[in-house]
């Protein structure tokens, strides 16, 4: 049976609160246990900062999507052994490198997915902002080029970088639908056109908030009809801190984000549900 695991980002976790309190890594490991969180994503690049994390996280049951941002094909070599060592769902790549043409993009791209493959670890490519994957039509290309490059989707920068108007049109939707094709896991925070990461729980942010549940939704249904049978769909809970998160004069956020965490997280569970009776379509490859 598919199943939906949600986790939850413990970059997300960071307070950054003018009082100056950071709950420690065991604190907020338990938070996100006794919360019912499924896994945490956390960044795969230190090998001290990984055996930490995984001896803090032992016998806890909690998977790790492991997070890491190569420039160079070599750069992916060290994930790699440490996902291997330490496992996790996937590797999350932030491809840290802006180059201007989809040829000179392709070697690297084909380099990290040979690694990937080598080693037996699945890697998804993130749509990200100052990322190789910054522009939704450059990554579109990309997606002409590799028509199987598996994403990892975190929707809310290609609408706050296009600036998606609302209602969002036919043709942007149709665009963001050929992301959704290619997309085996998800970054979850909602965004305006204006603003990277909105609070979910006012109620004038609701068409925003809406507009991510029907793509998410979509999504879900797309992965459930080319997924095997007994798959699980990672998605994380990634409401950062400032400056993602909006503060007010005082320096601090608008409103709790572990309680909007929690809110994110039983909307995409809800989501999950509903796609479960929706009749789904014929499996089909991602092109």
């Amino acid at each position: 049976m598919q199943r939906l695991l949600v986790f939850q980002s413990l970059w997300a976790m960071e307070r950054r609160h003018t009082d100056g309190h950071e709950r420690s890594l065991d604190e907020n490991i338990a938070l996100i246990l006794d919360a019912g969180f499924d896994g945490i994503s956390a960044h795969y690049t230190s090998r001290a900062e990984v055996q930490r994390l995984n001896l803090t996280l032992s016998g806890s049951g909690l998977g790790v999507e492991g997070v890491c941002f190569p420039r160079t094909v070599d750069d992916l070599r060290l994930p790699l052994e440490l996902a291997a060592e330490f496992p996790v769902s996937h590797l999350n790549l932030q491809p840290d490198i802006r180059l201007r043409r989809v040829e000179d993009c392709l070697p690297l791209l084909d380099g990290w997915l040979c690694l990937a493959e080598d080693a037996g670890i699945p890697v998804l490519i993130e749509t990200h902002r100052d990322r190789m994957t910054t522009d939704l039509f450059f990554t579109l290309d990309l997606l002409e080029a590799r028509p199987e490059l598996p994403l990892l989707a975190d929707l809310s920068h290609f609408l706050v970088g296009r600036e998606f108007a609302y209602p969002v049109s036919a043709e942007n939707h149709t665009l963001i639908q050929r992301i959704l094709r290619n997309t085996w896991a998800f970054h979850g925070r909602v965004a305006s056109r204006e603003q990277v990461q909105i609070e979910i729980s006012y109620p004038h942010h609701r068409p925003w908030v809406d507009l991510f549940r029907q793509w998410w939704r979509e999504g879900f249904r797309d992965w459930r009809s080319r997924a095997a049978a007994g798959a699980a769909l990672v998605f994380t809970c990634e409401l950062g801190p400032k400056p993602y998160a909006i503060t007010g004069p005082d320096g601090n956020d608008t409103t709790d984000r572990w309680n909007e965490s929690l809110m994110l997280r039983d909307m995409v569970r809800t989501l999950w549900a509903e796609t479960a009776k929706l009749p789904t379509e014929p499996a089909r490859r991602c092109n």
